[in-house]
């Protein structure tokens, strides 16, 4: 049986390889469409720089890309870059559906060794991506080196409630509900929809994420909590 949260980077390309087709569909109907209001969100809290570049690593299907590309109104230059092309396949199509594929470009990168100079892009985010890099460390490490000086870092991620109620609903939601839907519409060979809680329930979130963020040299680290503390946004400054 497959280590649940294997993050080889060989595992993590074939299993959101695998799950392309249906990734959109699952993360709107498994999250009651919440998703799309956190990606608002971060546009809101952490607004484009007219006319400066963005960059959206773990870009997916390219939903943050182009909230980004909405939040700036087409007048910042953003790139999506991902290492799973069967999700950069759909995001170009998606570009090319919304007529924004010339100010709106993805690039098949690893986020632990991105192909962007030093020091260049205003704004560098992730959403519910950092926990899938193999080494959590190098993404941060390569995320802050792109970014300019007086640039800004934002990671939208999963987080835990700690509420008496909402606490317990939310692991058995998570570690019950989620898998036997999501491996019922999206079979494959990896558990994606186990992977996905074990990898969330395991990650460093809150203070821990930010103090991580601010150990590799982010300055002014905030954090804000998204419905209830399900997911939570985290910007610093380069």
């Amino acid at each position: 049986m497959t280590d649940l949260l294997d993050k080889k980077e060989t595992r993590i390309r074939r299993m959101f390889g695998s799950i392309a087709p249906w990734y959109d569909t699952l993360n709107h109907l498994l999250s009651l469409n919440v998703d799309t209001h956190w990606r608002k969100a971060l546009t809101r809290l952490v607004p484009p720089t007219p006319g400066r570049p963005v960059l959206d690593v773990c870009t997916g299907t390219g939903d943050l890309a182009f909230a980004l590309d909405r939040a700036a109104a087409g007048g910042c230059p953003v790139t999506g870059s991902d290492f799973v092309p069967e999700m950069l396949a759909i995001a170009r199509k998606k570009g090319e559906k919304r007529k924004v594929a010339e100010r709106v470009r993805f690039v098949e990168a690893d986020s632990q060794q991105l192909p962007f100079p030093t020091d260049h892009f205003d704004l560098v985010t992730v959403s519910f991506g950092l926990r899938n890099i193999t080494d959590t460390n190098k993404g941060l490490a390569e995320m802050v080196r792109v970014a300019a000086p007086g640039g800004r870092v934002a990671v939208l991620e999963f987080s835990r409630p700690r509420g008496k109620v909402l606490g317990p609903l939310y692991q058995w939601y998570f570690r019950r509900v989620l898998p036997r839907v999501g491996n019922l519409l999206a079979k494959n060979d990896d558990s994606a929809y186990k992977y996905l809680p074990e990898s969330v329930l395991t990650f460093p979130d809150g203070e821990e994420l930010a103090e991580k963020m601010r150990s590799h040299g982010l300055k002014d680290v905030w954090y804000k909590p998204l419905t209830f503390g399900i997911a939570t946004l985290y910007v610093g400054r380069k």
